[in-house]
């Protein structure tokens, strides 16, 4: 990459990893890997103790930028659309809920979130559900707080006031 070239992210920005979700770039960092000098970003992933490592030649394939406070709206809107559910086939519904987890994309989590908080409501689901529901959340969170400028209690807050209710049973 030629010194001239700007870079489309710096060092103090909030992005998102597709995989570890909100996350503040720390520093720049050169760093040897298998005999060959990279520059590398560090990340500090908002929900873990974790910090990622990203080649700055291929930062825009490996993280985004945080989504806008109208983006975020449209993320709590998501919400009042009707929830998919897993029907017959739950390894098919396990295998989408997990693409749409790992694509980086803020809806597709969301969608998750709204899924999985409805099959929970309605039928109750299993351990691995329970775990990427709980993974989908703290991705959500971490990045609506970033987006509306808030702390994670408050994201919080706000994502449960978002969320459809399960209809009481009578």
């Amino acid at each position: 990459m030629s010194p001239a070239k700007k870079l489309p992210f710096a060092v103090g920005d909030k992005v998102v990893h597709p995989h570890h979700g909100a996350a503040i770039i720390k520093k720049k960092v050169k760093q040897e890997i298998a005999g060959e000098k990279r520059d590398y970003f560090q990340l500090e992933i908002a929900t873990d103790q974790l910090t990622v490592f990203v080649p700055v030649d291929t930062i825009t394939e490996a993280i985004r930028p945080v989504i806008s406070k109208t983006a975020a709206r449209k993320v709590f809107a998501l919400f009042k659309d009707e929830p998919s559910e897993a029907g017959n086939n739950w390894s098919r519904w396990y295998k989408v809920l997990n693409e749409k987890m790992t694509s980086g994309d803020i809806y597709q989590v969301a969608e998750v979130v709204r899924d999985l908080t409805f099959a929970q409501q309605t039928k109750g689901i299993s351990p691995a559900l329970k775990r990427m529901l709980s993974r989908a959340r703290i991705t959500l969170i971490s990045e609506l707080g970033f987006a509306l400028q808030v702390n994670e209690e408050e994201a919080t807050k706000r994502l449960e006031r978002a969320l459809p209710k399960a209809p009481e049973e009578e």
